[in-house]
């Protein structure tokens, strides 16, 4: 059976820094630094921050809303949020994005325990072709890829199992703080460099000249996908919020801790990159090939430092998609628990068996076994693709239109205002974004995601 109370974030700093680790992921680390190499340097963190402001913000402040107003998993949530069964389609879509990401997402997040290990064992030195053919016999090996993908959810579930506050809220309190502080070590020997200068640079004086309609469309969607938007995540975590906090502040917050993070990574691998002349614009290959040549050559004359350097950055990495795996497994957790009224143990042993089966799967998929090919592509880019660029837009555009064209006023001004206690000057703003602006941008990502713009 079920908890009779539900359980709920022990502290605002807990819940803050929960909830802005289920932000905090391999997006900002590693995607955000590439595509803004890829779209101007300062240009794009300039469009990003617009559409932080006028498009992610408010849409996470609509999560936020209805799983608070819910206190529940996120298909029930949606329903009481609406008055209407009919809407709890949009939380089981959540749901079942969140599974599918927890299972796939645990497979890049277990190569950065192979890169964290391989660097304690000062593995990660060689030629540029040496880091190619080390990430390559990797992920070709079913033993180490799905090895580590299951070490990755075995520790996922270990933390879910000791609940809210006792389990993610201890976990957040102690690996929030790490990945800052290593944050904060990696930007001040990145910008420590000989040539370091010209990364900087990059990232601070903005070239418009590379700005397209693309480089919207690129802002727009890692905006929105690096906040975790869409996946039930937000909602989740926003169930177990008090009646007293303070919705506007909290979803501010964590979008500021989120972009800084991701801007704080840029000041970890532009300046690195350009003291040794390579463009930071190298793609998804960035952090597993590049950045380790990267960091072997920027760090010649000084190896120790650079054998903390790899090591500090990779854990780094690891917490980051920890943190986020975490929040996406609670999700299922939370619903299959009240939904089939099972013990949370239980609960958190069914999501882990569906994310085991479905990870395994992902991993193998990468080592070449056609069988594992789907549509043209190996099972993890299918995950990958339908999560990131259909599953999660839609989640967001229901969820902007059911807050902003659905719901009551009086109800949205009770959650913004904690029930007249607050005051809501942000109001009009607020709903003019959440009606018009973030729709409308969130079609248009669909829209590019599928070659029509």
């Amino acid at each position: 059976m079920t908890d009779t109370k539900r359980s709920g974030f022990g502290s605002k700093l807990g819940m803050v820094l929960a909830t802005a680790g289920s932000a905090v992921g391999l997006g900002n680390v590693w995607r955000f630094p590439y595509v803004t190499g890829q779209n101007g340097g300062a240009a794009f963190i300039i469009i990003y921050v617009v559409c932080i402001l006028l498009m992610a913000i408010p849409v996470m402040l609509c999560e936020m809303m209805i799983g608070r107003h819910g206190q529940s998993n996120a298909a029930r949530a949606y329903g009481k949020v609406s008055g209407s069964k009919r809407w709890r389609w949009v939380g089981y879509l959540g749901v079942f994005t969140g599974t599918l990401i927890v299972g796939y997402y645990s497979v890049v997040s277990g190569w950065t325990l192979q890169y964290t290990l391989s660097s304690l064992l000062n593995d990660l030195h060689g030629t540029p072709e040496y880091f190619k053919d080390f990430f390559n016999s990797f992920i070709a090996s079913p033993t180490k890829i799905v090895g580590w993908t299951l070490l990755l959810i075995l520790i996922t579930h270990l933390v879910i199992i000791r609940g809210v506050e006792g389990g993610i809220e201890k976990a957040a309190k102690v690996m929030m703080p790490v990945l800052f502080v290593l944050l904060v070590v990696l930007v001040v020997c990145s910008v420590m460099l000989p040539g370091a200068a010209k990364g900087l640079e990059f990232l601070f004086r903005p070239d418009f000249s590379k700005v397209t309609g693309e480089t919207f469309l690129e802002a727009m969607g890692q905006a929105f996908f690096s906040l975790s938007i869409g996946m039930g995540a937000l909602c989740t975590y926003a169930s177990y919020f008090q009646r007293d906090t303070h919705l506007v502040r909290t979803t501010v917050q964590i979008a500021g801790i989120d972009t800084g993070v991701a801007i704080m990574s840029g000041l970890i691998i532009f300046p690195a990159a350009m003291s040794v002349g390579i463009q930071p614009d190298s793609g998804p290959s960035l952090v597993f090939v590049t950045l380790p040549n990267v960091i072997e050559q920027a760090f010649a004359s000084v190896p120790a430092i650079g054998y903390i350097v790899s090591v500090a950055f990779y854990l780094l990495l690891f917490i980051a998609a920890l943190t986020s795996n975490i929040s996406v497994h609670e999700v299922g957790t939370s619903f299959v628990s009240e939904e089939f009224h099972m013990s949370r143990r239980s609960a958190a042993r069914v999501v882990s068996l569906i994310c085991v089966v479905v990870g395994s799967l992902c991993a193998l998929s990468l080592c070449g076994y056609p069988w594992l090919n789907f549509f043209g592509k190996a099972l993890f880019d299918l995950c990958d693709w339908m999560t990131a660029n259909v599953l999660l837009t839609l989640g967001g555009l229901f969820t902007s239109i059911l807050v902003g064209w659905v719901l009551p006023r009086k109800l949205i001004v009770e959650e913004m205002t904690n029930w007249g206690t607050l005051r809501s000057r942000y109001l009009p703003i607020f709903i003019i974004c959440v009606r018009y602006v973030a729709p409308i941008c969130i079609v248009l990502i669909f829209l590019h995601q599928f070659g029509v713009i």
